[in-house]
């Protein structure tokens, strides 16, 4: 019998499917608010050197009197709520998609039904309860909120989902009082949705959230939408930020970054983790510069599943619900024949 190799093309689709987020604002002590969308505004500023200097200028008084006196003039965009509004509305949708461990590209159909294999073995002993309830606290917990939770007063969040024709709702007014720490919280909230991310997982209904955050910041005050990525060094502002909709200049949240901190789950990385990271093959972490799962620990996504796929070394049962997260967030995980 030929030896188990790993695929050379070998792709998974995600099975969190997430829409972009949009931006809304609405005053929350009128009895009955009107809801208007949150556009991009362009402003130009003149900021002050503040950057690092060479040791040579900052040593040097004359050199930097000289520096401050060039204005370093920006254009950038802002987002803000308008002098008469709250409460920041963000709603986006997410679809779950069942999970079987099928690859949706596989050069290699004895690879294929060994990793369908090994998935249904992990749902058959374990299930994705777990893992959907972590899913469940961070859209409850609103850490897809980011910088906008941080800076709120109070935030509201709401899942709605549809099974057999009737809409079901659960409804979190302090979402701040969940921790993003850690999963430990326990509550008819989170099983509720849990249960239903997990029935989505296993095929049992079609699955489709739709989620809304309201997050009290203040009368007026600034919101923190996707920033774009300026590639084009000829563009004339130097910060730019998303637009979901070209003819409001609505702006929103990329589903990338929503994504994100859905899938903020892995404390499994360490044994003792101080906060959860994103499911990422090599625990990378980009604001902290760090890899938290390195190959050279066998503790990366490709030596587990290698192990498991072509060895059948089980990894421990907490490994096992990291690898099927990686697999559930979706990639190309096959291995080139080049060096």
């Amino acid at each position: 019998m030929t030896k188990l190799a790993t695929a050379s093309v070998l792709a998974f689709e995600r099975n969190l499917d997430i829409s972009d987020a949009v931006f809304s604002q609405f005053n929350s002590q009128l009895e009955h608010p009107q809801e208007t969308v949150i556009a991009v505004r362009t402003k130009s500023i003149r900021g002050t050197i503040s950057n690092r200097l060479k040791n040579k200028d900052a040593s040097d008084p004359a050199k930097l009197d000289a520096k401050i006196q060039v204005p370093n003039l920006q254009t950038v965009d802002v987002a803000m709520l308008n002098s008469d509004n709250d409460t920041l509305k963000i709603n986006f949708s997410c679809k779950v998609i069942p999970f079987d461990g099928t690859p949706s590209v596989c050069n290699n159909q004895h690879y294929q039904a060994k990793v369908k294999s090994i998935v249904a073995h992990y749902i058959h002993e374990h299930g994705v309860e777990e893992l959907a309830r972590r899913y469940a606290t961070n859209i409850l917990n609103a850490r897809w909120l980011w910088r906008n939770r941080l800076g709120s007063e109070s935030v509201s969040v709401t899942v709605r989902c549809k099974i057999d024709g009737t809409e079901k709702r659960v409804t979190i007014g302090s979402a701040r009082q969940l921790s993003l720490q850690t999963f430990d919280h326990k509550s008819n909230e989170i099983a509720t949705v849990a249960k239903w991310i997990a029935s989505g997982l296993r095929d049992e209904h079609f699955i489709l959230l739709n989620v809304e955050a309201h997050a009290c910041l203040g009368f007026g005050q600034e919101v923190y939408p996707s920033q774009e990525l300026v590639l084009d060094t000829g563009k004339t502002k130097s910060k730019e930020l998303y637009i979901v909709n070209e003819t409001t200049c609505q702006t929103g949240m990329h589903s990338q970054k929503i994504g994100n901190a859905i899938r903020t789950i892995d404390t499994w990385y360490s044994d003792d983790a101080m906060m959860p990271i994103a499911v990422e093959p090599y625990g990378s972490v980009t604001t902290l510069g760090e890899a938290f799962r390195q190959p050279k620990e066998k503790k990366d996504f490709y030596s587990l599943f290698d192990n498991w796929v072509l060895k059948d070394k089980k990894p421990s049962v907490e490994q096992q619900h990291y690898v099927m997260a990686i697999l559930i967030r979706g990639g190309v995980f096959g291995e080139s024949g080049k060096e």
